[in-house]
C-alpha cells in the first residue's frame, strides 16, 4: 500500500474511514490491472454505482471528477466501481464482496488496506457502451426564477422554459 497516497486522500476526504479505504483499494486494484494512470481529461472513466465516501479516493487517484465527466453515478447502492480505459475499451468492474466478520470501525479499515484484492473485490472484467464524453450545452434562462441552467435540464410546460426547480412534473402513477 501507498502509505503516502492514502494520506493524501485521507486529507483530501477529511477523515480515515472504512468507506475511503473501499475505494482507495478499487482504484489502486484498477490502476494495476489496467496499467492506467493519472486521468488528465477523459482517458479514463469510472462509473460507480455508490455516492459513498470511497468516491473521494477514486476522484483522487484516477483523476475520475464529475466536473470533467467521466465519473459517472450510477445510483444503486452497490458498492461497486467500473473503470473504463478509453483508449482500448477495456473495462473492469470491483464490487465489494460481503464481509460477515465482525470487527471494530478501525480493524475493518485496516482489514480492507491490506488483504489480498480477491479477498475484498468481485473483480470482472465487463463488456460496457463507452459513454459519451462530456458535453458543454447552452445556459437557458428559466422562465419563472430567472435562474440559468444547462439547456438539457429545461423543460416546457405550457409554452415556457423551466428548470427542473420550477417544473411541475406531471405523472398518472404508471
Amino acid at each position: 500500500m501507498d502509505r503516502k497516497l492514502w494520506e493524501q486522500c485521507v486529507e483530501f476526504h477529511g477523515h480515515e474511514c472504512p468507506g475511503l479505504a473501499i475505494g482507495f483499494r478499487a482504484a489502486e486494484i484498477a490502476k494495476e490491472k489496467m496499467g492506467l494512470k493519472f486521468s488528465q481529461d477523459e482517458e479514463i472513466v469510472c462509473i460507480t454505482e455508490n455516492d459513498a465516501c470511497g468516491v473521494d479516493a477514486v476522484q483522487y487517484i484516477t483523476g475520475c471528477t464529475l466536473g470533467k465527466g467521466n465519473l459517472i453515478l450510477k445510483g444503486t447502492g452497490k458498492m461497486a466501481f467500473t473503470f473504463i480505459n478509453r483508449e482500448n475499451g477495456k473495462a473492469i468492474r470491483l464490487m465489494l464482496k460481503p464481509n460477515n466478520r465482525e470487527m471494530e470501525f478501525k480493524e475493518r479499515q485496516k482489514y480492507i488496506l491490506s488483504a489480498a484484492a480477491d479477498e475484498i473485490f468481485k473483480t470482472e472484467w465487463v463488456q460496457v457502451e463507452l459513454p459519451a464524453k462530456a458535453k458543454r450545452f447552452a445556459t437557458i434562462i428559466c422562465e419563472e426564477c430567472k435562474e440559468g441552467a444547462a439547456e438539457n435540464k429545461i423543460r416546457l410546460q405550457e409554452g415556457r422554459k423551466l428548470c427542473l426547480d420550477c417544473y411541475s412534473k406531471y405523472s398518472r402513477g404508471w
